[in-house]
Order: C-alpha cells, then sequence, then structure tokens
C-alpha cells in the first residue's frame, strides 16, 4: 500500500471511530434517560451489537457509498483524504457544541464537495446521488410517522394495563435497544467500508469493488468502541430537551428506528441514524399529545440536518484546495 492509501484508511477508522461517539447517544439516550439501563451498561450492550451488526446484514451500503456515487477512475486519493478531513472536522465541531447532526450526511456532503473540486460535476453519478439523498431526506419522515403510528398502537393495546406495564417496558428495552445497536452497525459502519474499499479499488490493491472480510471488521470495531466511549453531550440533547421520556416513549422510538434502519440497510439505503432516531422521538411524543415536544429544540436540529451537506461540501473543497496548493 502507498503512503497515501495508508493515511485515507487510517483517516475512514477516525471517522467511523467518531461516527460512533457520535451517534451512541442516538442509541442509548432513551433507555438512559428512561431509567432502564444505567449508562455504562447501555453503552456496552450496544458496542456489541454494533460490532455484529455489518457482518449480520450484508454489504449493499457499502456498495452504494463506494460505487454508486463516484466511478473509482474518475477520481484520486487525495479527493478522498479532504472528503474525510471535511467531515471529520464537521464531526468534532458538532460534537463540541452538542448538536446531534448527521455524519452520514456529512460523508456525503465531503464527498461530493470533494469530487467536484477535484473531478468536476461530471464525476458524480446523478443516479447513485440521486438514491442516496432519497433515503437520507426520506427516512427521518418515516421515522416520524413509523414512531407516531406505533405508540398510537401501543397505547391502545395497553389501554386497561396496570402501571405495571411500565416494567415491561424497561425490560423489552434490551431487546429493541439490541435491534438499534444492531441497525446502526449494519448501516453507519458500512459507509466507512464503502469508503475503504472504493479507496483501494483507486490505489491498485482491489482489481474490482469487492469489500474485504478485514475491511469489515476494522470498520465494525472502530464504530463499537467509539460507541463504547458514549456521546454525553449529545444524551443530553436526545434524552431530555425534547421531552420527559417513559419507559413506553423508549421502547416505542427504538423499536421504530430500528425497522426504519434494517429496512433501508437491506436494499442498499444510506441512512442517517441521527435524524431518524430524532424524529422518531418526536412521532412518538406527539403521538400522547402534540404540545408535548419542544418544537423549538427539535427546530434547531433540523436546521443542523439542512446545513450540513453544504457545510462539510464547502470544507472538503477548501481542504482539496489546500492539499493540491501543498
Amino acid at each position: 500500500m502507498s503512503s497515501q492509501l495508508v493515511i485515507v484508511i487510517a483517516l475512514a477508522l477516525v471517522f467511523d471511530f467518531l461516527n460512533g461517539l457520535h451517534d451512541s447517544s442516538n442509541i442509548v439516550a432513551t433507555m438512559i434517560s428512561s431509567r432502564a439501563f444505567r449508562p455504562q451498561v447501555a453503552l456496552g450492550i450496544t458496542a456489541l451489537a454494533e460490532f455484529s451488526g455489518p457482518f449480520l446484514f450484508g454489504v449493499a451500503v457499502a456498495t452504494t457509498i463506494g460505487e454508486e456515487i463516484v466511478p473509482a477512475g474518475a477520481i484520486t486519493l487525495e479527493v478522498i483524504i479532504a472528503c474525510l478531513i471535511g467531515a471529520i472536522l464537521w464531526n468534532l465541531i458538532t460534537w463540541f457544541l452538542g448538536i446531534p447532526s448527521s455524519s452520514s450526511h456529512g460523508l456525503i456532503g465531503g464527498l461530493i464537495g470533494a469530487v467536484i473540486v477535484g473531478a468536476g460535476f461530471d464525476a458524480v453519478r446523478l443516479a447513485g446521488l440521486e438514491k442516496v439523498l432519497i433515503a437520507l431526506f426520506t427516512s427521518p419522515l418515516i421515522g416520524f410517522i413509523v414512531g407516531f403510528i406505533l405508540t398510537r398502537l401501543i397505547f391502545f393495546l395497553a389501554r386497561s394495563a396496570s402501571p405495571r406495564i411500565n416494567e415491561f417496558f424497561k425490560r423489552s428495552q434490551l431487546l429493541t435497544a439490541l435491534g438499534l445497536a444492531f441497525s446502526h452497525g449494519t448501516n453507519d459502519a458500512q459507509k466507512t467500508m464503502g469508503v475503504i474499499t472504493l479507496s483501494l479499488v483507486i490505489g491498485g490493491v482491489l482489481p474490482s469493488f469487492h469489500v474485504p472480510v478485514w475491511v469489515v471488521a476494522a470498520s465494525a470495531g472502530a464504530i463499537a468502541l467509539g460507541t463504547s466511549l458514549g456521546g454525553w453531550r449529545l444524551i443530553k440533547t436526545l434524552g431530555g430537551k425534547f421531552y420527559k421520556i417513559r419507559p413506553v416513549h423508549s421502547f416505542s422510538a427504538q423499536l421504530s428506528s430500528a425497522l426504519v434502519i434494517i429496512a433501508a440497510s437491506l436494499v442498499g439505503g444510506p441512512v442517517s441514524t441521527t435524524q431518524v432516531v430524532s424524529s422518531a422521538i418526536m412521532g412518538v411524543g406527539s403521538s400522547e399529545r402534540w404540545g408535548k415536544v419542544r418544537w423549538g429544540v427539535a427546530g434547531d436540529i433540523v436546521t443542523a440536518w439542512f446545513i450540513t451537506i453544504p457545510a462539510t461540501a464547502l470544507i472538503s473543497a477548501g481542504i482539496y484546495w489546500l492539499l493540491t496548493m501543498v
């Protein structure tokens, strides 16, 4: 491997680690705030499930990221380096500020910005980009709808239950949290796999796009390690600022999010776990009472979603320009 390729792999794994650190809040915030699990137990369970996810559900998302957006022959490793640095910087900025922005949006925005500056707009495969953007922007709406409907169904089925049913929702979160962690590891770790495998093809190490087992293991390990350390600033945002979360809310939000993300992963749709979980939490809360959700906090998060792609595109484009100057 060339030194540039080693740098790309290292940066990709750093991004993957930060993705886990950044997105751990999405998985554990509701189960911690509903007091179903202690923080370290929740993070440990989640990290183990996230490591296992990519081995269980295939590499459809990795193929979308690494093969369907840009052709390997049209870009260089400098483009990938600029993309990853831009996405990493955005993750660090939003983590420091406690804003649950999307790592997925950051990666896609960084890739688009660096590719357009480095190889021209013609290097972008519009059909693949359209597939990615549709998945990214429709999945939050679907998460909201599924969370809303599922919670209404749960309230209807449990309408005659005693308060002891809260214990059921607490204990059942072990299964829903595992499902959500599996889905997150499956979808998000695959984005890093796609970038690394694309780089291996560009660097001549692989003759065609095929994700090696060591890439799967390294990507799964990096995101699991980041998750195990937890993103406490973001856990506070998702776990308490929308509304006071009870066990039934946590159970419903986790189940809704897991269903949406796993379904997207199986068809190769890269989605944002941050967006899906946040919108599911809002859907769950509004199904009980529309005014229950603090929509001002939700508005701030939605704003961060929409500025991430253009912001990281500009950052990565600037970084690529600096690299070429150096």
